[in-house]
């Protein structure tokens, strides 16, 4: 590799770490703050919490990148220009094909991390996490139980809790209406919650439990001293019937689901045809921040008109891109004019730096460096 190439890669990379850096801990933070209140009021240790958060790093990632590797070409490329280097490069003979190249390499080393992302550590740390969520749902039971709220753990469970104890809990009403027809009702002046070896366990003391038969109109009453609930037979009952979500599956799953009603299937297509076109906004998006930062006169004064329009050129790339791929998800046929659409973009604007360069070649050297000059500098001196 040639000295500048390595010099602008060097360039690129800085930045780009630690663009993606600051964005993912700032999204990752607030994505983290909803699950703190998991460790102050529930018991979750801070191991768990750091390995259960940090799961969602990868889907964090996947949609960073591109946006740190358009915002670094952006910055090297200005700063290039308002220091002069591009203008030595250009000069000593350097076309806007040799100066992309280096740009066109870190693109790809991106690129081949997204797929990687997307493909692979995506449904695996997302299937993961929800597994997680699911265990600690099943093993710290106190999570399920909060006091002064209705708590819903479940469809179809309500647990109403008046104080609470660490462990200790007064005032307790649970409501079962799983059962169409047959809703269970318990009541309890006091009750505690503890852990076995067949998982957790609420043990209800002084209260009743009223069983209604709606069919046959008749209501059982059972007054106790004490009662105990398994709360993880109503958690495996509710785990047995838990489908994979969209973002829990590999490519496969998605375009081929098994499990899945056909009602909700365009989700699952959409979804696969946005793990494959995503990582492609890695090329896409540097092209055009490179495109715009080079193209034409070089002004020292108006490069700013350059960045915004690179902006509202990526904001209307990924939102159209967006909006193409929501549309796979209802009809099929629009996967073609979706992967043409990212297909195309990369080919347009590479046509247009290869214009840029015939035009170089065209007007020879001199006159490229007279184009470089900013008029606006030229001014006389009278003594």
């Amino acid at each position: 590799m040639k000295q500048y190439a390595k010099y602008i890669c060097s360039s690129l990379a800085v930045p780009m770490t630690i663009i993606t850096l600051t964005l993912t801990g700032i999204v990752w933070l607030t994505q983290s703050s909803r699950y703190v209140d998991m460790i102050v009021n529930h018991g979750v240790s801070l191991a768990t919490f750091f390995y259960m958060t940090g799961l969602l790093l990868p889907s964090l990632l996947m949609v960073i990148l591109p946006v740190a590797l358009f915002c670094s070409v952006i910055f090297v490329f200005y700063k290039l220009i308002m220091d002069s280097e591009l203008v030595v490069m250009q000069s000593a003979g350097l076309s806007s094909a040799a100066l992309l190249k280096p740009v066109l390499l870190v693109a790809g080393v991106v690129t081949l991390l997204g797929y990687a992302f997307s493909l692979y550590l995506l449904p695996l740390s997302y299937r993961e996490f929800k597994d997680l969520q699911y265990y600690i749902k099943d093993n710290y039971a106190s999570v399920l139980l909060e006091e002064g709220v209705f708590n819903t753990p479940i469809n179809g469970l309500t647990v109403y809790i008046d104080e609470r104890n660490n462990d200790k809990l007064k005032g307790i009403l649970v409501h079962d209406n799983r059962i169409p027809g047959k809703p269970v009702t318990m009541m309890a002046k006091e009750g505690m919650l503890y852990q076995t070896a067949q998982g957790p366990h609420f043990e209800l003391i002084h209260g009743n439990r009223q069983d209604i038969n709606l069919e046959k109109g008749r209501l059982s009453l059972l007054y106790f001293d004490h009662y105990t609930v398994n709360l993880r037979v109503y958690m495996e009952k509710h785990d047995s019937g838990r489908g994979r979500r969209s973002k829990e599956r590999f490519l496969n799953e998605l375009f081929w689901p098994k499990d899945v009603a056909p009602k909700y299937r365009p989700n699952f297509y959409a979804e696969g045809h946005q793990r494959l076109t995503w990582p492609l906004y890695s090329l896409i998006l540097p092209l055009a921040g490179f495109y715009y930062l080079t193209r034409g006169e070089f002004n020292r004064r108006g490069n700013w008109k350059r960045l915004v329009e690179a902006s509202i050129c990526v904001v209307i790339i990924v939102a159209a891109g967006m909006g193409v791929i929501n549309l796979c998800g209802h009809f099929v046929w629009m996967a073609i004019p979706a992967y043409l659409y990212f297909i195309g973009l990369i080919a347009v604007f590479l046509w247009l730096l290869l214009k840029e360069r015939t035009l170089t070649q065209k007007h020879g050297n001199g006159n490229r460096l007279a184009l470089l000059t900013d008029k606006k500098d030229k001014t006389e001196v009278t003594p």
